[in-house]
């Protein structure tokens, strides 16, 4: 349904747009379509990295003179996602108001303020808590950006490639989440211009050993690709001509299906995201203290990786078979690594590590899967304005993650001393969104096969 201009000049917006017509797809949507994939999944990238800076560099505060406790910890890797979901929600109903460029170009721009605060806020250790609570909250504005870039996506591209499309781009912006725990160790041992232009090293200690680090550098290096993509949605990015205002938009949440769809986009984003925020700290808590024990950035990136490449993977694969089917096998994955790895938290020695990350990784799969046939599922269910509502919808909700996994860790931790009483409760919650998909979408006869 199109509805009239709201906000959005008519030199934003493109005057005719029929993806399903298969005439003007093949000579003129399909250009424009991808091209606005690319750049905003550039843009989605930083987004990501943005949002889960915090995860990569609260694990090294402790090293360098900040002194937070556990829970402070967790605090500060469950911000980013409170803010995430909450700006999400408002993100939901931005493209049909404000249009793709506007919104897209803007949104990336605001990264700049987590990541320059954050540059300044590390190299000082007597920065106060609630200071780092505040940036930690800022950045979860690449969170919220997820919720309209992605329903921009949907109304671009048709129903038969829209599982690809969206597992493409939530795929590779997924990938920031790697990049930002991947690069950390590196781009932290060194001063990035030489000598002391961006700020003073900081001393590392671990045990005895003690060695320089710039824990500025994994903020500030991200910023000229902030400017750089952001401009290039301003001036590159077009948008289409679906307009609806938020009161025309909420007509989603009188659909059962929204509410179905997000209890499963929990299910496998919701695994994602938090997984994501906490693993770096997870490993730390449970085998930290350990002879041997493992730098957690040298392997938490692995986790979001796979998540990724896997979500990315699975677009095509659901466009083939069918989300539904593909988020059955999604489920039942989650909730088998969910109880398996309860049997590897309680360590001894470090000869059981492997199987702990084993078992997380297994996790990082099947959510990356389910991630994408999710969305597939979205738009099979639903007309095109209401599914990008649904998605954007769906997609705040599930951001939460992050901080709904860093407080009930906290919670398991502080309680029983284990991280298990919390991986017992998402089993249970796996086990009901397994049956939800089935009745609804995946058995004989369901009410909306997808």
């Amino acid at each position: 349904m199109t509805y009239a201009p709201a906000t959005v000049r008519a030199s934003d917006t493109v005057a005719d747009w029929r993806p399903e017509d298969a005439t003007f797809w093949e000579a003129t949507g399909k250009r424009l379509a991808w091209r606005t994939l690319w750049i905003t999944t550039a843009n989605l990238t930083m987004a990501f990295i943005a949002w889960f800076l915090v995860s990569a560099l609260v694990v090294r505060l402790p090293n360098i003179g900040f002194t937070f406790t556990p829970t402070q910890l967790f605090w500060l890797t469950a911000m980013p996602g409170l803010a995430g979901g909450s700006l999400r929600i408002v993100h939901t109903f931005l493209i049909p108001i404000y249009g793709t460029r506007r919104v897209v170009g803007w949104s990336t721009l605001s990264l700049l303020i987590p990541l320059v605060g954050l540059f300044y806020a590390v190299q000082d250790t007597g920065t106060p808590f609630w200071v780092l609570m505040v940036l930690a909250f800022a950045a979860g504005l690449g969170g919220g950006n997820f919720s309209s870039f992605m329903p921009s996506t949907s109304l671009y591209f048709p129903k038969r490639l829209q599982g690809t499309a969206l597992a493409i781009q939530a795929g590779v912006g997924n990938f920031g989440v790697s990049v930002v725990q991947f690069l950390t160790p590196w781009i932290v041992g060194a001063a990035l211009v030489g000598g002391t232009v961006l700020g003073e090293p900081q001393v590392f200690t671990k045990g005895t050993a003690q060695s320089p680090i710039w824990l500025q550098n994994a903020a500030i290096i991200y910023v000229p690709f902030v400017v750089v993509f952001g401009l290039m949605a301003l001036t590159m990015l077009k948008s289409v001509p679906v307009r609806a205002n938020v009161r025309e938009q909420m007509d989603i949440f009188g659909n059962k299906h929204t509410w179905l769809m997000t209890s499963l986009y929990v299910m496998t984003f919701g695994s994602f995201s938090g997984f994501s925020a906490t693993f770096p700290l997870l490993i730390k808590q449970v085998y930290g203290g350990l002879p041997g024990a493992p730098d957690p950035l040298a392997y938490a990136f692995y986790g979001p990786l796979i998540g990724s490449a896997l979500r990315v993977a699975a677009g095509p694969i659901s466009d083939k078979l069918g989300g539904a089917i593909v988020t059955h096998v999604a489920g039942i994955g989650l909730l088998a690594c969910t109880i398996a790895v309860t049997f590897f938290t309680a360590p001894t020695s470090m000869e059981t590590f492997p199987y702990f990350v084993g078992c997380m990784l297994g996790l990082f799969f099947f959510a990356g899967i389910g991630n994408a046939s999710t969305f597939k599922q979205i738009p099979m269910i639903l007309p095109p304005r209401q599914a990008g509502g649904v998605i954007g919808w769906t997609g705040a909700v599930a951001a939460y993650g992050p901080f709904i996994f860093g407080m009930l860790f906290g919670a398991s931790f502080a309680a029983t001393g284990s991280p298990n009483a919390f991986f017992f409760g998402a089993a249970v919650f796996y086990v009901i969104n397994i049956a939800i998909n089935w009745w609804f979408y995946t058995r004989k006869g369901a009410e909306a096969p997808c």
